[in-house]
């Protein structure tokens, strides 16, 4: 392959980084579900995705396919785009209507009551709790009150990852994530959370990451075990 060709290929890899399971909000790459990824000297790019269960929920997967599929056809350089869901129940069904571009309801007709807009909002809504707590946690620790952290903005926490997560997250659901935004926000109508509501808030966005982090030791333990890899070693968060 030349220089351009590799260039190609790595560009293609580290698209696939921006690609998260909407469940777990993990990139597919490190929760090993990119089985491989092909890319030619013409520009041809082939990615073989995997799941960890034969019966995987086919909503989760079509968005997992659909959303590899545009990553890597937007890579600059690749001229035909492939990719292929293994070892699924509905993959003849996901990876037919992911080439054609027809979208879930076309795909799955009458077993299709939506398309997933709303099921991906709702996972990224679920994202943002999940950010929430990631980010108040270590504000607890060091003794903030829930109340202090009421009246905090963004812009008046350090910099950190999981800060700048929270606020992609935030953006991609049309929350505030600016520097005077609340810290504490409704995950739906973008509110600042009242007085009130502090630990019942503080509470569902702790319940909602030890969910999302428990169901993601899960799945990689369950892949592990279908395709025979080495036990997955505990995993710390470090996606942005």
């Amino acid at each position: 392959m030349t220089a351009v060709g590799d260039r190609v290929a790595y560009d293609v890899r580290e698209a696939l980084d921006a690609v998260r399971d909407p469940e777990l909000d993990e990139p597919v790459t490190s929760l090993g579900f990119v089985a491989s990824c092909e890319v030619t000297g013409d520009g041809a790019a082939e990615v073989h995705l995997r799941l960890p269960t034969y019966f995987c929920a086919p909503n989760f997967a079509y968005l997992m396919v659909a959303d590899a599929h545009d990553a890597v056809a937007a890579v600059p350089g690749v001229r035909r785009t492939t990719v292929v869901l293994d070892d699924h129940f509905a993959s003849a069904e996901i990876n037919a209507g992911v080439a054609a571009r027809a979208g879930f309801v076309a795909t799955f007709g009458d077993e299709a009551v939506d398309e997933l807009d709303s099921l991906r909002a709702d996972f990224v809504r679920k994202a943002v709790l999940a950010g929430t707590d990631r980010v108040c946690r270590p504000l607890l620790v060091r003794g903030t009150t829930p109340a202090e952290l009421a009246d905090l903005t963004l812009g008046d926490v350090a910099p950190s990852a999981d800060l700048e997560r929270l606020r992609a997250r935030r953006r991609e659901v049309g929350l505030p994530a600016d520097d005077a935004a609340p810290l504490l926000v409704d995950a739906v109508t973008g509110d600042r959370v009242a007085r009130d509501d502090l630990r019942l808030h503080l509470g569902r966005a702790r319940l909602t990451r030890v969910n999302i982090e428990a169901n993601g030791g899960v799945c990689r333990g369950m892949l592990a075990a279908r395709y025979g890899l080495p036990d997955p070693a505990p995993h710390t968060d470090q996606e942005e």
